[in-house]
């Protein structure tokens, strides 16, 4: 298991956000500059796939209200599990909860969608650049062991003039409970049959073949420090390491990249037919441009809460996250959410509550 977390710190000097991890690391109860008294301080863990946003959110939310936001990136298993034991006021998911695992609450837990991203499939080839093509039948393919080689011929028939390296394949996976596990393996379970009946999906599965490294960070740092590995990571973290991620075949047969654009194409066929509780997969999209591994990413909350005071002010930076944060998110690579996912998300903010009562005035 790789435990390299240098590619987290460079991510967040390159993003400007290093100081939100230092933040964290003050006494729980140290004001920051101008914050005003007895503003309280929150903590969150879970999905590395949106650590480079809400960074940023936490770091402006605490700039504009003097609320604190301790927030450790530990993957999303960790972030459910520390939810259901209530040592978080929040945990964060990439993929949804189970049935079984909200059974498992002491409450209520809502599922708060707060943006869109993408899984893309980095890989560690130099010589072509960021021209690589996949189908889903070749992705599963590589991942469940059935492809070795650059230079094999299914993927050569899937990228006619590329000239292919005769080069091992180095697949690398998620050691840790994983959101963008989850929605990686989701989307191969949907796509490839063979993958759903040998491996499935999960925050984390039983891999084939493959080196396993934590988070996000740690998946990007083998990847790029190994000749021909090929990782699945949340899309910024490939841009902010300048790592080529492949073009990836969707439903309607187009060879797509993970534009906001098409991020966003993926989510408006589900927006129409969102659950009640907003648990849902958009995995495998038809349409045209639709990216076919984009997802949600959701912050989980108890809708009853324990703390009046830290309830209303978690309440308040959700609402807050849901407007005014969203115009944050195009320039760290995340699709904000269409109005009418954001519309419901609202609505369930507003059913957050202490002793049965809302929170958040109308």
């Amino acid at each position: 298991m790789v435990r390299n977390f240098k590619p987290l710190k460079q991510l967040a000097l390159a993003l400007g956000i290093l100081g939100v991890a230092a933040g964290a690391c003050a006494p729980a109860g140290a004001p920051r500059p101008g914050a005003p008294a007895g503003a309280p301080t929150l903590t969150g863990a879970g999905a590395t796939f949106p650590y480079p946003l809400y960074a940023k959110w936490f770091d402006v939310y605490a700039q504009k209200t003097g609320v604190r936001i301790n927030y450790q990136s530990i993957g999303s298993g960790g972030g459910i599990r520390q939810i259901l034991e209530r040592t978080v006021d929040f945990g964060a998911s990439d993929g949804p909860m189970t049935d079984e695992q909200l059974a498992q609450a002491p409450g209520k837990i809502l599922h708060i969608p707060t943006v869109l991203g993408a899984v893309v499939v980095a890989y560690n080839l130099p010589e072509l650049g960021g021209s690589l093509k996949l189908s889903p039948e070749t992705l599963a393919a590589i991942y469940l062991g059935q492809i070795t080689r650059w230079n094999d011929p299914r993927i050569a028939a899937e990228n006619p003039g590329l000239r292919l390296p005769d080069t091992p394949i180095v697949v690398v996976y998620r050691s840790d409970g994983s959101g963008t596990t989850y929605v990686f393996t989701d989307y191969l379970s949907a796509v490839s049959p063979g993958w759903k009946e040998r491996v499935g999906r999960g925050t984390s599965v039983s891999w084939p073949v493959g080196l396993g490294a934590k988070g996000n960070e740690g998946v990007t740092g083998q990847v790029k420090q190994t000749p021909g590995a090929v990782g699945y990571v949340e899309l910024a973290y490939a841009v902010q390491n300048r790592l080529p991620y492949a073009l990836l075949r969707n439903r309607a047969g187009n060879y797509v990249g993970p534009t906001l654009e098409n991020i966003t194409a993926a989510a408006a066929g589900a927006a129409a037919n969102l659950p009640e509780d907003l648990r849902v997969s958009i995995v495998d999209s038809p349409g045209p441009n639709s990216y076919p591994i984009s997802a949600f990413t959701y912050i989980l909350v108890y809708q009853e809460q324990r703390d009046p005071v830290k309830g209303r002010a978690l309440a308040e930076f959700l609402r807050w996250a849901l407007d005014e944060g969203q115009a944050y998110a195009p320039d760290l690579h995340y699709a904000p959410l269409p109005e009418e996912v954001r519309v419901k998300a609202r609505a369930l903010v507003k059913t957050i509550s202490y002793q049965g009562k809302p929170l958040l005035e109308n």
